[in-house]
């Protein structure tokens, strides 16, 4: 990571790009890629959090392509406006849950935030804009394993670093700095 002097009028800007909410160990493993920078006094770190929020829409028609497939005699029942609004209500529900829990691990692990945010739009486009509004200085993203995606470099981190002037680096969520480089559960296996 980056460790060039900001003054602390300016802060040094972090936007992460979450995929599920952090846990302690994920909040604890950010905040300590910036402790060089936490040793400066005129340096102060902030971070800028995204959760993309699961599309209700899609989700239903995804779950109606997989029970619906070419033995099904009748056509699947399609839910109505309502019932997706209502899910997607839900889907907000969870995001917020999930955003809340996030902002409190980074707070709990003694982060200065600045933004939080549920994104509806592409979570790469949602990154861009962020980083751009708040000046970021580096984007960290936190997902799952993607292994297929990843491979053919259309993950969010690739597609990110395409398009971002700044550093971006790929973290594992839920896991430790260990487990990711081999040495614990990790992806070695797969």
């Amino acid at each position: 990571m980056s460790t060039e002097a900001t003054s602390s009028e300016e802060p040094y800007a972090v936007v992460l790009l979450v995929e599920q909410p952090l846990t302690d160990v994920d909040a604890v493993q950010v905040r300590s890629l910036h402790q060089e920078l936490d040793d400066d006094p005129t340096i102060e770190v902030v971070y800028h959090v995204l959760l993309p929020m699961a599309d209700a829409a899609a989700a239903v028609e995804a779950s109606l392509g997989i029970i619906g497939g070419a033995d099904l005699i009748t056509p699947p029942i399609t839910p109505t406006p309502e019932e997706i609004d209502h899910l997607r209500g839900e889907y907000r529900e969870q995001a917020q849950r999930d955003l809340t829990a996030s902002t409190d691990a980074l707070a709990a692990a003694g982060a200065h935030l600045g933004d939080a945010e549920i994104v509806t739009q592409p979570p790469v486009d949602a990154l861009i804009e962020k980083v751009r509004a708040v000046d970021g200085r580096e984007a960290i993203i936190l997902t799952r394993p993607h292994v297929v995606a990843e491979f053919f470099h259309v993950d969010w981190t690739s597609r990110a670093r395409r398009k971002l002037g700044v550093p971006v680096l790929h973290l594992l969520e839920h896991e430790t700095f260990a487990e990711q480089a081999g040495e614990g559960e990790g992806i070695s296996g797969v």
